[in-house]
């Protein structure tokens, strides 16, 4: 297939791990508060992160999308791989998003171990572009992400304390 989207898929997924080691030694009291099962849960997140990426349904669309030409068809194809991994990936705000047979949508609250993961994959970004603020300007940029009023208190919570601890680092 291609290269390029193999080397961001592997790189990528190296980012999240990163993070995630890097919340464990930096901030182990946030990991602590998890219990033993959602610990598990977050490290299991970590190891398959992204994996529905490497699947027939999103494979072919991305690599289209992001590395090849797009046309109308490639963006169509693109939208059904999104619809796609963000309902086989809960670490994704819009899995929590319910719109409801009756009326309006409800954010539902994602369990705190899929929204570390969430923060991990948001700040994988940062990691790779060697800026590690660039997560706080990226949140203030996307506040309207529809996320469950605990939800949204834990993110910023985390993101908080990552700032205090990069900002103790300079």
């Amino acid at each position: 297939m291609s290269k390029e989207y193999d080397d961001y898929l592997k790189q990528h997924i190296s980012g999240v791990q990163k993070v995630g080691q890097w919340l464990e030694d930096n901030l182990p009291e946030v990991i602590e508060k998890l219990t033993v099962d959602e610990r598990s849960a977050f490290k299991k997140g970590l190891i398959l992160h992204d994996l529905s990426k490497t699947g027939p349904e999103e494979y072919k669309p991305y690599n289209d999308y992001f590395y090849g030409k797009k046309t109308n068809e490639v963006k169509e194809a693109f939208d059904y791989a999104w619809l796609h991994h963000i309902h086989r990936n809960p670490h994704h705000w819009q899995y929590w998003y319910l719109i409801q047979d009756d009326d309006g949508t409800k954010c539902l609250e994602m369990p705190k171990h899929y929204a570390l993961e969430m923060i991990c994959d948001w700040w994988s970004f940062s990691w790779k572009s060697g800026n590690l603020y660039e997560i706080f300007d990226w949140y203030d940029k996307h506040k309207n992400i529809q996320l469950h009023d605990n939800t949204r208190e834990y993110v910023r919570d985390i993101l908080d304390k990552i700032k205090l601890k990069l900002d103790e680092t300079k």
